[in-house]
């Protein structure tokens, strides 16, 4: 199952993002063959940690957690992300310390930064900071602010978005304008 930008962009309506102002910047948004946004402006709001950019981040996490049957993972990331970012920069901070934290612990267990390990790597990370068992919250450890953040984040993310909600059974998330054909008919 394929993610898209539009499934990026259902999902930022779902969190009731989509505005005017966030639909006008990944309208905007130019691509340069490698999935990342191009011209210094994009470069410069993205550039977050040693090792990159903040969506750079998230797309490693998110190769964690989703389902392996999803792909165009990074393109539905990168434009989920640059709207979230957009449009709530308490939100970016907070998952720019959150990745802080994953950096940090990333160095000091495997000598290299988050998104230089590989995906097991990641994932044995994320297991050992106990993100997979802690409750989400914005203020509290390490792995409570990761699950908030990053994880349950990219989780929403997915799952709002009608590709997502497909892989669940759920035809029509809410948010998302199915219209009248989607509710005659059954789950596939």
């Amino acid at each position: 199952m394929e993610l898209t930008r539009r499934d990026a962009l259902a999902a930022l309506a779902s969190a009731g993002v989509v505005g005017g102002g966030s639909a006008a910047v990944l309208a905007r948004e130019r691509r340069d063959g490698t999935d990342r946004p191009t011209g210094d402006r994009d470069r410069d709001r993205n550039r977050e940690t040693p090792d990159g950019t903040l969506p750079d981040a998230l797309v490693a996490t998110a190769e964690v957690v989703y389902p392996s049957e999803v792909s165009g993972v990074s393109g539905f990331v990168r434009a989920y992300s640059l709207g979230r970012f957009e449009a709530r920069p308490d939100y970016r901070e907070g998952v720019r310390d959150a990745v802080d934290e994953l950096e940090e612990h990333a160095r000091a267990w495997y000598g290299e930064g988050y998104t230089a390990l590989d995906r097991g790597s990641r994932e044995e990370l994320l297991r050992s900071m106990g993100v997979h068992s802690a409750e989400e919250d914005p203020v509290g450890t390490a792995a409570e602010r990761v699950r908030f953040y990053v994880v349950n984040e990219l989780l929403f993310a997915l799952y709002t978005s009608p590709a997502g909600g497909r892989l669940v059974g759920i035809e029509n998330p809410q948010g998302h304008p199915g219209g009248t054909g989607s509710y005659r008919r059954g789950p596939r």
